[in-house]
């Protein structure tokens, strides 16, 4: 083909890659902790984070200058220095050092800060106390692992028909602190007088605390939205409260088994604190804080 000196279009138009994007054609790059990525779409600036596996995909989460994150799904769609770049999975070194900053920001289930590595104390002398399992079990998924750490030992009451006896056998004093959790914790309710007889021992004030949550069962205390519902049921009087819930959640409840089962399903969704009633997180937390306290 001869082509004119005067031709406008000049050489060959269909000459060379004429299919190549204007900014090149993109290669993959592994999101390595650090890279500075633009994303296309939204012009988004940041450098990775993290990459992490999120509702069946991986995500990349980037960071801008401001200290913002946000996540991204990992694949094509970035630039690096205008030129477009494919984001990878991280190399094994990065994967590695990813891990290990995870690992250094991991939260427990109550929200504070994972004590890698740590072998449970030896049981300090105080302890807390709980009316029964479902009580303990909530307890332990949530702050477990702060209470292994603190040495600080969940035990069941069975009821706090008895309180002030528990509390006097238990031999409260220096260096042996007791916290109570109590469920139904409200005015006017056998609960509330049964907590007040017990107050009313000698020499409680130092060595006891007894805190509470409204809720008729530790049950309540679990954020409805976890069970698909904006808030509780009512249930009449006269019919178990427990049996109520699980008619109304259409699980069996005609034996006790059923009951724990419907426990185990309920525990199932809390995740973390988060999932938990206000009122529940003050008390266990002002209990815990009360019994670890330096010197106590």
């Amino acid at each position: 083909m001869i082509v004119s000196s005067h031709d406008r279009y000049g050489s060959d138009v269909l000459s060379g890659d004429w299919r190549a994007p204007r900014r090149g054609r993109s290669v993959d790059v592994p999101a390595e902790p650090g890279t500075v990525v633009e994303d296309v779409e939204t012009g988004w600036v940041g450098a990775v984070v993290r990459v992490e596996k999120a509702g069946g995909m991986h995500v990349v989460h980037l960071e801008d200058g401001r200290g913002r994150v946000k996540a991204f799904p990992l694949g094509p769609g970035f630039l690096i220095d205008g030129r477009p770049v494919t984001l990878t999975k991280p190399v094994a070194a990065a994967t590695a050092a990813l891990a290990q900053a995870r690992t250094a920001s991991a939260r427990t289930a109550s929200g504070s800060v994972a004590v890698h590595d740590a072998v449970a104390r030896v049981a300090s002398g105080s302890r807390i106390y709980v009316e029964g399992r479902h009580d303990a079990e909530l307890v332990e998924k949530v702050w477990g692992d702060d209470l292994r750490v603190e040495g600080v030992v969940v035990e069941m009451m069975d009821g706090v028909d008895d309180l002030a006896g528990i509390i006097a056998e238990f031999q409260p004093g220096p260096g042996r602190r007791l916290g109570v959790l109590v469920d139904h914790l409200v005015p006017g309710t056998k609960e509330a007088r049964i907590v007040e007889q017990a107050l009313a021992l000698p020499g409680l004030a130092q060595h006891v605390r007894i805190l509470g949550h409204p809720y008729v069962d530790v049950w309540q205390s679990v954020r409805p939205a976890r069970l698909g519902w904006e808030q509780w049921p009512v249930i009449p009087r006269g019919v178990s409260w427990k049996h109520g819930i699980c008619a109304a959640l259409g699980w069996p409840h005609e034996t006790q088994a059923d009951i724990a089962r419907a426990w185990k399903r309920i525990l199932g969704t809390v995740r973390t604190y988060a999932d938990l009633e206000p009122a529940l997180l003050a008390s266990v937390e002002e209990l815990i804080d009360f019994v670890t306290e330096p010197g106590s």
